[in-house]
């Protein structure tokens, strides 16, 4: 299985869109390219998404050509997976994370979420998240709202799938 991300980090966007990488993002970019060697560029994908979608998802190769190959499993001319080529394949840009640990964010993309002089980084397992600190500052009180409530001392993992024991 490959490296997770995990963790969060806010980030200066330079006058030419680039953010940079903080290092332990970075490293899982890294071992997550199955062409990357010391000395290479990090490849991965930036997903932007449809119009409502108001962040960037960055993606490692491996966790992209996984979703590459769940896509190709799913049946021909179906919506579900029109939409989920649109959304993975055609609202998507290849990108490198450069020698001193930048990735250059197209304008186009910088336009779309509105991302001007500070980025925030946040985990989201096999990808990340990127947002204007604004942007995720009101996604993470949506989120709060939708926890649910729980007694003192409850353990959060309690909402997790019960455990093949197999």
């Amino acid at each position: 299985m490959a490296r997770r991300f995990r963790g969060s980090e806010e980030v200066k966007v330079d006058t030419k869109g680039r953010v940079s990488i903080p290092a332990k993002f970075r490293r899982v970019f890294e071992q997550c390219d199955p062409d990357w060697q010391p000395g290479n560029r990090p490849q991965l994908v930036i997903v932007y998404g449809t119009s409502k979608q108001n962040h960037l998802q960055l993606y490692t190769m491996e966790a992209i050509e996984d979703i590459d190959r769940q896509i190709d499993r799913m049946q021909r001319g179906t919506p579900e997976r029109a939409m989920l080529e649109a959304s993975m394949n055609g609202f998507a840009e290849e990108a490198e994370i450069d020698g001193d640990g930048r990735l250059l964010l197209p304008q186009k993309l910088r336009e779309k979420i509105g991302l001007t002089e500070r980025a925030f980084f946040i985990a989201s397992g096999e990808y990340l998240k990127l947002w204007t600190p604004e942007a995720y500052a009101e996604d993470a009180e949506r989120l709060e709202a939708r926890i649910p409530d729980f007694e003192p001392g409850a353990d959060p993992l309690s909402l997790l799938p019960a455990r093949d024991e197999g």
